[in-house]
């Protein structure tokens, strides 16, 4: 049985068909959610699956200034958990789980590299999951308090938004 799971594993790639105007244009559309679709067990992945939020946070919050901080960080959160149905996750408050990232603003980026794509990114201070520090600035701590998360129902509300974003006119 392992041997066949392995096999059904998806292979990885890096592609480079995306141009920045494209990447602009798609991060400029007010339902657009930021994560990655980088594949962890790759022996070497796309070096965004180490950078995508550094780099969003970085290049095009802080330097190109296509989002704000707050809609880019609601965009990486608050949207995709009310997109999936995730409850009690994507906001910070009471009754709420803990995931959290601490960084500065001012020096937040990706350094990961097609030739080096695992090299952990510049200006993040700890990673906390469900409350507990799984990453500081001395690297992976051996706390694993994560947990399989199950989509729940999606708000209604932004599921009449995506109808009306995909009947509008294009950005």
């Amino acid at each position: 049985p392992q041997d066949a799971a392995r096999r059904l594993i998806p292979g990885g790639g890096i592609y480079f068909k995306m141009e920045e105007r494209n990447i602009k244009r798609i991060l400029s559309h007010p339902l657009a959610m930021i994560g990655s679709d980088g594949l962890p067990h790759d022996n070497h992945p796309h070096p965004r699956l180490w950078g995508t939020f550094p780099r969003v946070l970085g290049l095009y919050v802080r330097d190109r200034r296509v989002l704000s901080l707050s809609e880019a960080i609601r965009r990486m959160t608050a949207l995709p958990a009310d997109v999936f149905g995730l409850t009690d996750r994507g906001l910070i408050g009471e009754g709420h789980f803990a995931d959290l990232v601490l960084f500065n603003p001012a020096d937040v980026m990706d350094t990961a590299t097609y030739e080096v794509p695992t090299t952990a990114s510049r200006g993040i201070a700890a990673v906390l999951v469900n409350g507990q520090v799984v990453w500081n600035t001395q690297g992976s701590t051996s706390a694993r308090p994560g947990q399989v998360l199950t989509r729940g129902e999606p708000m209604a509300k932004l599921r009449k938004q995506r109808r009306e974003a995909t009947t509008a006119e294009p950005v």
